[in-house]
């Protein structure tokens, strides 16, 4: 990879400094095409996490489609943390659904079942007091007795009334910031499974766009650091034509200008067109800019192919290029 991505460009540089320079010592007018050669930004797949490769679906050289699976990664432990995640869940959501429905049927029986006995004994106070206050009124019972009753009655008149208390709040729920608290855990405990899912998921690698394969760093079994590259891909779309100008044809050269490209074994010119111009020079004369020394100074330019034979320029291809306008 280090080859493909930094010796070649430089050699291919020096090539079309060198063929420039030759043009120029060999003949005074200018030459009729600019030097220059097919260069390439690759997409390198990798995974943030690391792991031992399990499986790589790419070989070198093959074409692959947008969506195609890459490569996975070993997923033992991503796959426990999930159903960790989603034990937690399950966990927290009946908690939280525990605390919003109150006590259970059973229980809700206990407090009825005592408010009824309750209920009972004021029904027996009650009468106990109205015939004792009869016989009251004919001599027959102390006041002392009355009294008594009055206070029975009223015993089980707010034990009636603690016993229906008890029955409401045994209906409801839990109180408001408990369930919200639960709440959040639910809330946190799901977005430990979204992450749980995201780490997963990161250990299966797809292609990104239509490509060729250029690389396959990684073989199956080998451990993969995270963010290391295992896979190259080439696109049609990342190609670029770079090539050389004269500082004395630089004027002529514009962004969005049409160009054309040639090469050896290709059928006709590829369309391009240019979108960079490098700001400064790529080669300087030791000397002062005297008209022979500005005659060494050249300039990089980048072009983007496009239409027909653009998916057939291969990165390190020499090329000859022209704008539009002019022909061979």
């Amino acid at each position: 990879m280090y080859y493909r991505t930094e010796i070649l460009p430089r050699l291919m540089r020096y090539w079309a400094h060198a063929c420039l320079l030759l043009l120029a010592g060999c003949q005074d007018r200018p030459a009729d095409y600019y030097p220059g050669y097919v260069e390439a930004d690759y997409v390198r797949l990798a995974s943030p996490l690391s792991g031992t490769l399990a499986h790589s679906y790419l070989v070198r050289g093959a074409k692959v489609e947008a969506g195609a699976p890459a490569f996975v990664l070993e997923q033992d432990s991503e796959r426990a943390a999930r159903l960790e995640a989603e034990a937690r869940l399950a966990r927290a959501q009946a908690a939280l659904a525990d605390l919003e429905k109150g006590k259970r049927p059973p229980e809700l029986a206990v407090v009825q079942a005592q408010l009824a006995q309750a209920q009972a004994a004021l029904a027996l106070s009650r009468a106990a007091l109205e015939r004792e206050v009869k016989l009251q009124k004919s001599g027959f019972v102390s006041p002392a007795r009355l009294d008594e009753l009055r206070a029975a009655t009223r015993r089980d008149d707010e034990r009636v009334r603690e016993l229906q208390a008890q029955l409401t709040v045994a209906r409801l729920g839990a109180r408001r910031d408990a369930v919200q608290a639960a709440r959040e855990d639910v809330r946190a405990a799901q977005a430990q499974l979204d992450q749980a899912n995201w780490k997963l998921a990161q250990k299966t690698v797809k292609a990104p766009l239509a490509a060729t394969v250029a690389d396959v760093l990684y073989r199956e079994g080998e451990l993969v650091p995270a963010g290391a590259p295992v896979v190259s891909l080439l696109a049609p779309n990342y190609l670029r034509a770079r090539f050389f100008v004269p500082e004395r044809q630089l004027g002529a050269i514009k962004p969005g200008a049409e160009m054309r490209l040639q090469c050896d074994g290709c059928a006709a010119p590829v369309a391009a067109r240019v979108s960079y111009i490098a700001r400064e020079a790529e080669y300087t004369a030791p000397l002062i800019y005297s008209q022979e020394s500005r005659a060494n100074l050249v300039f990089l330019i980048e072009a983007t192919p496009y239409g027909p034979g653009a998916d057939t320029l291969h990165p390190g291809l020499p090329l000859e290029v022209r704008p539009a306008q002019e022909r061979r």
